[in-house]
């Protein structure tokens, strides 16, 4: 059975997932390896084809199995809040390319192993809810 968001069976989506890392950190993230990473913000593009919800239910967990790139990252940073885009288009890549050159930089193959995107993780200097370029961007592609 689908899971329901507004009482509508959800078929899925893209999602913007905004963590605040509060201390320079030097992590472990899969067969990335060791990434280090300076405070501030940043922002996760991901899907979830069939579950939203779920998908974000699970990254509200800090202590879970280490599944993805995000998760290693997760268990050191706050949600600092979410960005949901229920839709059946496959938006991931072209929100992740619509991020891109508004952040103040990337983390190279994070969260983008099965495309060919440089990246799907982003680093901001300041909260990038309050860009209002981000917002206008966010609004052009849902």
């Amino acid at each position: 059975m689908k899971q329901k968001i507004n009482g509508k069976a959800e078929a899925g989506g893209c999602y913007l997932l905004v963590l605040r890392l509060s201390a320079k950190r030097s992590i472990r993230v899969g067969k990335l390896g060791r990434i280090r990473f300076q405070p501030g913000f940043y922002v996760y593009v991901g899907s979830a084809k069939r579950g939203l919800k779920p998908r974000i239910e699970r990254h509200r967990r800090v202590h879970k199995k280490l599944f993805w790139h995000i998760d290693y990252f997760r268990e050191y940073a706050d949600i600092a809040g979410i960005i949901m885009f229920q839709t059946s288009a496959d938006l991931e890549c072209r929100l992740a390319r619509a991020v891109h050159p508004l952040a103040d930089g990337a983390v190279p193959a994070f969260g983008c192993s099965d495309c060919v995107c440089p990246s799907h993780f982003f680093f901001f200097r300041k909260n990038p809810l309050e860009n209002p370029l981000l917002q206008r961007d966010f609004e052009l592609i849902a």
